[in-house]
């Protein structure tokens, strides 16, 4: 076995080794661990879940076609990344998988800021998303009240919108639902 590969294997020894409470994720080769999202983080994720999954996981009042998970493990080639929200259009993925994780790219993220984590959601996880094709993240910054949408443009990310505080606004890929920001920071 060669030494990257046995890096390799070790790394990921420790991926399954970490303990429940923390969230961990193996990022080009290096095992990331933070702890499990605080309160406000939390609630943003959950609220927008529960917004788009009646119009587009479920079809009630909206498109369907989609497939919303919370916190799916994705195995996307060498790396091991935890999104807070991913969804897959139904036609690329009409069953979900029988293992515990996803190797599948999903076709929409969706990352919620915290100050801890932050810096390694935009410069490290976002060029592996564009790497592996995801056509769509959304970041969402709870602190500041903001949600900011991106499209993969040839390889690259290009911001189709932002916006803060308690607007109402339609971003892609789920601009058929109108969507109260406000709903993501209420208490």
């Amino acid at each position: 076995m060669g030494d990257a590969v046995k890096a390799l294997a070790s790394v990921y020894e420790q991926f399954l080794s970490v303990p429940n409470h923390l969230v961990a994720q193996i990022i080009r080769g290096v095992l990331v661990t933070h702890p499990r999202p605080a309160p406000r983080h939390a609630r943003a994720a959950s609220k927008l879940g529960a917004k788009l999954d009646g119009p587009f996981d479920s079809g009630i009042d909206g498109p369907g076609g989609w497939l919303i998970i919370d916190e799916p493990e994705l195995h996307l080639g060498a790396h091991i990344i935890v999104p807070d929200l991913a969804g897959w259009r139904r036609e690329r993925m009409p069953q979900l998988p029988e293992t515990a994780f996803f190797e599948q790219a999903p076709d929409w993220i969706c990352e919620v800021l915290s100050p801890g984590t932050q810096a390694l959601d935009r410069a490290e996880k976002m060029p592996i998303y564009a790497e592996h094709h995801v056509a769509y993240a959304w970041l969402i910054d709870p602190l500041a009240k903001m949600l900011e949408a991106y499209r993969l443009d040839s390889g690259h990310w290009l911001q189709v919108g932002a916006w803060a505080g308690n607007v109402s606004v339609r971003a892609e890929p789920f601009e058929a639902l109108e969507l109260e920001l406000g709903a993501l920071w209420s208490a």
